[in-house]
């Protein structure tokens, strides 16, 4: 098991991936899957610095989270 705030270049043998909706500019997240069935997550602008690591639920909770909108900022 990884722990979380591994360095994301010490996580060997792993395909980063990234959404194809991402722009160019690399304000990107990437995410992996890891061989203990767990994702890690880090920032495409800072390959070298922490993975976040999460288990698919916890994915599969933020992604259903964002679609249905629960993160838009709200404005006055």
């Amino acid at each position: 098991m990884h722990r979380n705030g591994i360095p994301a270049d010490s996580l060997e043998g792993v395909t980063w991936v990234k959404s194809r909706r991402s722009a160019h500019e690399g304000n990107c997240v990437e995410l992996a899957a890891l061989p203990d069935g767990t994702v890690a997550m880090r920032n495409s602008r800072d390959p070298q610095g922490p993975a976040l690591i999460y288990t698919r639920a916890e994915v599969a909770a933020f992604v259903c989270g964002a679609e249905d909108g629960e993160f838009v900022a709200f404005t006055a």
